[in-house]
């Protein structure tokens, strides 16, 4: 079956391509913008597949999306496309709202003139994934219960407001349309690609270059990581198996403060690659200024998606983060390039 995936160059995306392929799922569409943190040298090794087709363009641009379904006919759409970034959408927050929030009413707008056109035997296969994130729930104290599916939205960044609207838009496009819907909620990604701005990846390439790590306020804040592998295999998952008209949450069952995880990426570094001064890497830990509204703690309840598809987690933290901190040495041409393209 065909799937289209659009934001599919930036980091969950070009993984999910990846796994999507290595599962034999079926022929991809990929569709992304190629902004600074969608590259193609993220799909390198999907490019010259015969089952792959890349499309450069914007999920704004609705005649180039109709073109997409119209000449491709996918049975299956995922949404990756989104500006991502917390500390961006601060200083940029028009930017967010116009990607998050009126690309996805635009894509699901294209998606349900396409739906009505199917036979009936299509229309029941037809599934459309819309890819969110834990922060529309807002901010938990540290002896809170986790997210569940029906806790209430509270974003408090531009970024997770845009993303809670979107949501708030496939939510309708189910219940007024009849669209065959689904919201995947999931937690911190890490992994393979992740763009350097992102707290890992400049953890790791900071100490490695000898620079210091910038970590907020006091580095108490919270999250639930995820390795990216296992967030596709759970999205792939929810795209086949899940009730349509139903969220998921994903997480990976891994809570961790920020400074835990900068240490962390400290202890395995010291160990496979330590510092030519000889010096604690920990030594380049600096804490500075908090960023405004800076949620203190995101947790993910996972007991629907784990009881309802039998999906889990396979990565520990320490063991994805082992892998990815291993990928990041051993990518040094990628590094190159990604930061040179987001001059």
């Amino acid at each position: 079956m065909k799937i289209l995936v659009t934001g599919s160059a930036g980091f969950i995306g070009s993984n999910f391509v990846m796994e999507w392929l290595s599962e034999n799922q079926g022929p991809v569409i990929s569709f992304d913008k190629l902004t600074y943190a969608g590259n193609k040298i993220n799909l390198a090794s999907c490019l010259s597949d015969s089952r792959h087709t890349f499309i450069n363009g914007d999920i704004c641009e609705t005649e180039k999306l109709v073109k997409i379904f119209n000449d491709f006919r996918p049975i299956f759409v995922v949404n990756f496309a989104a500006e991502s970034h917390v500390d961006r959408s601060i200083t940029s927050p028009k930017l967010f709202f116009d990607t998050n929030v009126m690309g996805t009413l635009s894509l699901l707008e294209v998606c349900y003139k396409y739906f009505q056109n199917l036979t009936e035997e299509n229309k029941n296969k037809f599934k459309i994934l819309h890819i969110s994130t834990d922060e529309v729930y807002g901010s938990l104290s540290k002896g809170d219960d986790p997210f569940t599916e029906e806790h209430r939205y509270e974003p408090n960044s531009p970024y997770s407001a845009s993303k809670a609207s979107s949501d708030h838009i496939a939510r309708s496009y189910h219940a007024t349309y009849s669209l065959p819907v689904l919201i995947s909620n999931c937690s911190n990604n890490y992994g393979p690609y992740q763009h350097p701005e992102k707290l890992i990846p400049l953890t790791i390439l900071n100490l490695i270059s000898g620079k210091k790590v910038p970590v907020y306020g006091e580095g108490k804040q919270i999250r639930d990581w995820i390795f990216v592998k296992d967030n596709c295999e759970a999205q792939i998952k929810i795209l086949k198996e899940g009730e349509v008209g139903q969220s998921y949450n994903v997480g990976g069952e891994n809570e961790k403060e920020n400074i835990e995880v900068v240490e962390l990426i400290c202890d395995i570094l010291q160990n496979i690659k330590p510092a030519p001064s000889n010096k604690p890497y920990k030594d380049l830990i600096s804490f500075v200024k908090d960023r405004p509204g800076h949620d203190y703690r995101y947790a993910i309840n996972n007991k629907k998606i784990k009881s309802n598809l039998l999906w889990k987690p396979k990565e520990s933290f320490e063991t994805g983060l082992l892998k990815t901190v291993q990928w990041y040495l051993d990518n040094d041409k990628w590094i190159t390039e990604i930061l040179e393209e987001s001059k």
